[in-house]
């Protein structure tokens, strides 16, 4: 049984800093691609980042490109996403997931419960 979970979210001021960790278990995470999104209120969910498992490459979209780092431990079968100076439009709730494929593709058949991240003054 695929299972993803979020831990880390919060409530931060602007120019802070958080660290998102996702569990999983029910696959071998090394084997995998796996993907941070995120879904503000009212909007369609959008990617963060993403980490290949064939090659390790990491993928940013542009609006968080400086300020967020994916990292995966595959031996703890985590993965993190570092947010730095966070930005109010920063604000979503954050989950994982992957569709079980080794290369990113943006896509997802399996996600976490999401974990929520505010950022405010």
């Amino acid at each position: 049984q695929v299972q993803l979970v979020e831990s880390g979210g919060g409530l931060v001021q602007p120019g802070g800093s958080l660290r998102l960790s996702c569990v999983v278990s029910g696959f071998t995470l090394e084997y995998f691609a796996i993907g941070w999104f995120r879904q503000a209120p009212g909007k369609e969910h959008e990617g963060v980042s993403c980490i290949n498992s064939s090659n390790g490459d990491t993928y940013y979209e542009d609006f968080v490109k400086g300020r967020f780092t994916m990292t995966r431990d595959n031996a703890k079968s985590t993965v993190y996403l570092q947010m730095n100076d966070l930005k109010p439009e920063d604000t979503a709730v954050y989950f994982c997931a992957t569709d079980l494929n080794e290369n990113c593709a943006w896509v997802y058949d399996y996600r976490g419960q999401g974990t929520q991240v505010t950022v405010s003054s």
